[in-house]
């Protein structure tokens, strides 16, 4: 059986200009990175701003767990299904991060025969976007740092410190460090630390922009400090957005790819779902509508954190409807649910898939309380009984929803074809879909009340605790105008709860917020749930070790 990279590598890609030609992109709207890679310009936008939007699909799942879902390789074969049937359809996904990649998951572009490509590219430095976004973010820290050295005239507290220097790498040993060291000429020593680069603000900000004159104010609208006498410091401040701007000026603009079987895909932007937003930009989705009948597009983790971001923040900035909701979810991650070993999970249970559909349930309600209609995608094995898949059946059918098997690993468009005419069907069958879509929650709730409204309607929380510290932080961000915006809850992906180990559909259980970042560029307030680290860490044994280039610059065991 071949790897991913090898039938990546096996694959034959048809110039990116062919593929960018067929979706009516000119020749001076792209901007190429080698032969099948480019970057599609701001000329694009104003030409095609008129156009009718097609239609928005949003590919989600239940809580990830060691059995994987499969999330990224059904959205890139629901694609390459949608060009079987005949749709004109189009991928809008986001950018891997070297964290993932060389730790726990390895490569992040899908799977089998269902892969966006080139694998390897886009797993490692693509067209440069991560590199720009550490840059931008980490000139803002050395011009704060600058700025203090050089007789600090806004009087900045070295104590209250915000933003945070960031690197697209899992390394935990730079989660807290001390700068400044070594005397006087090397700055003023002060507690610092590292996130992810996914994690970053300006992350937050590249995928949220509209255009650059967007971007750049948000740029400026960073918070990144306060002074001695408590009043807030913001990045334009320093005068550092229009070099932050500088160094984004490519960056914000989407990437054209292709999938195994040349459906075209724009990848741009990469923020985690469990510590930040979990979408792609504003921009390529917004592009893509343009272009095809069908955008498809997914969202990070489960649905309690990635999709339940995605319509309360995304959607909600950059007035999106989606038309369709599809739920990824695998018998083996169902069953896991139901307390299976991940070694037994090739063996017929039909009690413990019982047990674990709970699971699945949540999420499928979930996201009918946005007024959206759902399908169910069974990411199919071949392990999967007839008996488990009756079991599945059998919910849907109670949860009024419809659902199809997908064999997109291992068949490619082929094995997604019952999948993207069912999703076809209930798109077809609700004219008013995109009508009836709703957040969570209010734009004139509170804070407090928006966060609440995510724990107790999509955890399935009985209340919310804050801490003394998120208290404080919560006064701090309501004095500068906080309250009127979204809000984006860290916690772990692998529960519907703050607890990483309640699996299924937990029950009784409060979410603890220990403490609140006002993201005032982004738009929005970052509430951290539970222990979530903003910089992860190697595993014991990183994916990194198994990744290797031969004498012919092959690169092996990426994913």
């Amino acid at each position: 059986m071949l790897s991913d990279i090898e039938i990546a590598q096996g694959t034959k890609l048809r110039p990116i200009a062919e593929i960018a030609a067929e979706l009516g992109i000119q020749e001076e709207e792209l901007e190429l990175y080698g032969r099948f890679k480019a970057k599609i310009n701001e000329s694009a936008f104003s030409r095609l701003a008129d156009k009718p939007d097609g239609k928005l699909i949003l590919v989600t799942a239940i809580n990830p767990t060691p059995a994987g879902e499969g999330k990224t390789t059904t959205t890139a074969g629901l694609g390459e299904a949608m060009a079987k049937i005949g749709k004109k359809a189009i991928i809008a996904l986001r950018e891997p991060s070297l964290g993932p990649v060389f730790g726990v998951k390895g490569g992040a572009a899908g799977g089998g025969y269902a892969q966006v490509l080139p694998m390897e590219d886009i797993n490692l430095h693509f067209t440069g976007d991560m590199h720009a976004i550490t840059s931008a973010n980490n000139l803002c820290c050395a011009m704060l740092d600058n700025h203090m050295q050089q007789g600090n005239p806004l009087g900045i507290d070295p104590r209250r410190i915000l933003i945070k220097r960031c690197l697209d790498m899992n390394d935990r040993a730079l989660r807290n460090i001390v700068i400044g060291l070594g005397g006087k000429i090397n700055g003023v020593p002060r507690e610092d630390g590292f996130i992810i680069t996914v994690a970053s603000e300006v992350m937050a900000i590249l995928c949220l922009a509209k255009d650059m004159n967007d971007l750049k104010q948000r740029l400026g609208n960073i918070l990144i400090a306060y002074t001695y006498d408590g009043k807030p410091v913001y990045a334009r401040d320093i005068k550092a957005e229009g070099a932050m701007a500088a160094l984004l000026r490519d960056a914000v603009n989407p990437n054209l790819v292709q999938t195994i079987e040349g459906t075209p895909a724009i990848m741009h932007g990469g923020p985690f779902a469990n510590i930040a937003h979990g979408c792609n930009s504003v921009r390529a989705t917004r592009l893509a509508l343009k272009l095809a009948d069908y955008c498809i597009t997914e969202a990070g983790f489960g649905s309690d954190l990635g999709a339940e971001k995605f319509m309360d923040i995304k959607c909600r900035m950059a007035s999106l409807s989606p038309s369709c909701v599809v739920v990824v979810a695998t018998v083996r991650a169902l069953k896991y649910n139901g307390g299976v070993q991940k070694a037994d999970l090739a063996n017929e249970n039909v009690e413990a898939l019982q047990k674990g559909i709970v699971n699945l349930k949540a999420h499928v309600e979930n996201m009918h309380k946005f007024g959206v209609p759902v399908v169910v995608a069974i990411n199919r094995f071949g392990t999967d009984t007839d008996a488990e898949l009756k079991v599945i059946d059998d919910c849907c059918k109670e949860l009024g929803v419809s659902y199809a098997l997908s064999e997109v690993f291992g068949k490619g468009g082929e094995g997604g074809m019952e999948l993207a005419k069912t999703v076809c069907e209930v798109i077809e069958k609700c004219d008013e879909c995109q009508t009836n879509f709703a957040p969570i929650y209010p734009d004139e709730a509170s804070i407090e009340d928006k966060i609440r409204a995510i724990a107790t309607k999509i955890y399935g929380a009985d209340d919310v605790l804050f801490t003394k510290q998120a208290q404080k932080s919560l006064q701090e961000i309501k004095a500068l105008g906080g309250d009127s915006m979204p809000v984006c809850i860290a916690k772990t992906q692998y529960s519907l709860s703050d607890d990483p180990t309640l699996l299924g559909r937990p029950v009784g259980f409060t979410v603890t917020i220990r403490d609140l970042k006002l993201s005032s560029g982004a738009g929005f307030v970052v509430a951290y749930a539970g222990d979530i680290m903003t910089m992860p860490g190697l595993p014991k044994v990183p994916a990194a070790e198994k990744i290797d280039v031969d004498e012919n610059a092959v690169i092996h065991g990426l994913f």
